[in-house]
């Protein structure tokens, strides 16, 4: 049996959460949401991103790794189906644009470890809309760390989230990937909007054997 995984991803404010609980509830997955609100240095990193990209990047690290860990045991031993608001792979595309050389290296090791055997998804959504859609839906959910975030940082993440999820095409054939852009798309509004996006992920799942 070919256990549905789906995993959400895009940039800051892009509707990932949102969707993901929209899957879960439509097709009764077990949801996990990244930790966000939880990591201590999220504060002082959009203070001073160049002072404290490392800790912050090393806690979601961490902290994604114990997760994905404890999923193993809904999709490989209970046959659940799970939905994530995150791809870990996302890691690599903040670290790469916060960390100096030398860091980086040092943490894409640690993660190269640490996901060598984490569970792969059967497809990725990816999620994409322009900056000033980003920028407005950040300020509309008022996170107070998020206040502090920069159109320019932004404009950098969207562009950095486009070239990755092309690389991860070209690296991964065997998981597909679902667009969705967010300025023609409103799935958190406009019902019919959202049951398109369902029912694409529903013919994915079909065309790659997946049973839920």
């Amino acid at each position: 049996m070919n256990v549905p995984f789906i995993t959400i991803e895009g940039p800051i404010g892009v509707g990932k959460t949102t969707l993901s609980q929209a899957l879960a509830t439509h097709k009764n997955f077990h949801l996990l949401k990244e930790i966000v609100d939880e990591n201590p240095f999220l504060n002082k990193f959009y203070e001073d991103i160049a002072e404290w990209s490392f800790q912050t990047e090393m806690f979601f690290l961490c902290n994604r790794y114990k997760q994905l860990t404890d999923i193993k045991k809904y999709i490989l031993a209970e046959k659940k189906p799970v939905v994530a608001d995150y791809h870990i792979f996302k890691n690599l595309i903040f670290a790469q644009r916060t960390l100096p050389a030398s860091e980086y290296e040092k943490y894409e090791a640690i993660y190269q470890i640490l996901t060598k055997d984490m569970p792969k998804p059967n497809m990725v959504v990816y999620l994409y809309a322009s900056v000033d859609t980003l920028m407005q839906r950040i300020a509309m959910r008022g996170r107070d760390f998020e206040r502090l975030i920069e159109r320019q940082y932004m404009e950098q993440l969207a562009q950095d989230y486009h070239d990755f999820i092309d690389q991860f095409e070209r690296n991964h054939p065997d998981i597909p990937v679902l667009r969705f852009n967010g300025d023609a798309i409103d799935f958190v509004k406009n019902h019919d909007d959202l049951t398109y996006v369902l029912q694409q992920c529903n013919q994915m799942l079909e065309e790659r054997g997946c049973q839920s």
